[in-house]
């Protein structure tokens, strides 16, 4: 059996692949391999747990760091109200991180990926993770059976083609109807809304015969269940996940930010398309939520994403998941 020093000189001997220095002269193969190791990628985060029968699986497909949290989000309040809101909850004040979730749920029967990152388009910040997320999962881009759009913000269809082709062969979409109807339509272009639109026509218009468009009540497959969450976008969808019992609601962006978006749900975020609709559904759904204590995946929660909340006053607080799931 192979015995290592345990004194602190040797602890910091550790590379950030893992493997112990040995004192050693490489070779010139050697070296360049040791090289690329440095510069790669590190490997995808993935987190796995079970509701009921369903195999869960949440994607890191990549973070993005911003300054100015008051640009975005609590822009109808003073700049300084942000910031000690921020500084309570012992957050920076002058930068903050978001993060891209898209869930895996292997039903068993079918594999449904909900939402699919920014694809190639955030791979040069280090994004568009999603593809190395499945493999790191033990899942190919052939075995998605279903791809859902919650809505179709960029962060949420960049990934649905890859190489000017759709990325998930095999796979039928699900969509709001409401949400694919807004974006589709030409009126958007001239307006701010036009960006969008030009994101729609290229990665999801050429779907369309593979898609079905679902509104409040649809079954996606057995077990996932679609409910309209209007206001971030004008058909911003959610879905509800029941296997054996057990729930978990994907609430995709009802709420941006786990301290900003919740503990202040009146609060007006950039992002939201429709404010005053959008403010009337967090409250609604997290107020169904903590009432219900149902366990939550939120795209742009701390990752791995998943939790639960409790009323706080007029909001909310964040309560990260632990070992629920495993025991």
């Amino acid at each position: 059996m192979t015995s290592f020093s345990s004194d602190r000189r040797g602890l910091f001997k550790i590379t950030a692949g893992g493997a112990l220095a040995a004192p050693f002269i490489m070779t010139g193969a050697a070296q360049a391999q040791d090289q690329a190791t440095e510069t790669a990628m590190p490997p995808a985060r993935t987190n796995s747990f079970n509701i009921g029968a369903f195999k869960v699986t949440v994607i890191s497909d990549g973070t993005r760091l911003s300054e100015n949290p008051h640009e975005t989000f609590g822009t109808n309040q003073p700049q300084q109200a942000v910031a000690d809101l921020l500084q309570a909850n012992f957050l920076p004040t002058e930068k903050f991180v978001n993060g891209f979730s898209p869930t895996l749920v292997d039903t068993g029967s079918d594999v449904v990926l909900f939402d699919t990152g920014m694809g190639e388009a955030g791979r040069e910040a280090g994004a568009g993770r999603l593809l190395d997320g499945l493999k790191q999962a033990g899942y190919s881009p052939e075995q998605v059976s279903v791809v859902v759009l919650t809505h179709m913000h960029g962060d949420h269809i960049g990934g649905v083609m890859e190489g000017g082709a759709p990325a998930f062969k095999n796979a039928r979409y699900v969509a709001g109807q409401v949400e694919y109807d807004f974006w589709k339509d030409p009126a958007r272009v001239g307006t701010p809304a036009e960006g969008g639109h030009k994101g729609v026509v290229s990665k999801v218009v050429p779907l369309a015969e593979k898609m079905t468009f679902i509104k409040e009540g649809s079954e996606v497959v057995p077990g996932i269940v679609g409910v309209e969450a209007f206001g971030h976008s004008p058909g911003h969808m959610i879905f509800r996940i029941e296997s054996d019992g057990k729930q978990l609601l994907l609430t995709a962006d009802t709420a941006n930010h786990f301290v900003l978006s919740l503990q202040k749900p009146d609060w007006e975020v950039r992002f939201d398309m429709d404010k005053a609709q959008a403010a009337a559904t967090r409250k609604k759904v997290f107020d169904m939520v903590s009432t219900d204590r149902l366990p939550f995946v939120g795209y742009h929660m701390p990752y791995p994403s998943v939790g639960f909340v409790e009323k706080a006053g007029e909001g909310y607080r964040f309560v990260p998941a632990t070992y629920q799931f495993d025991i």
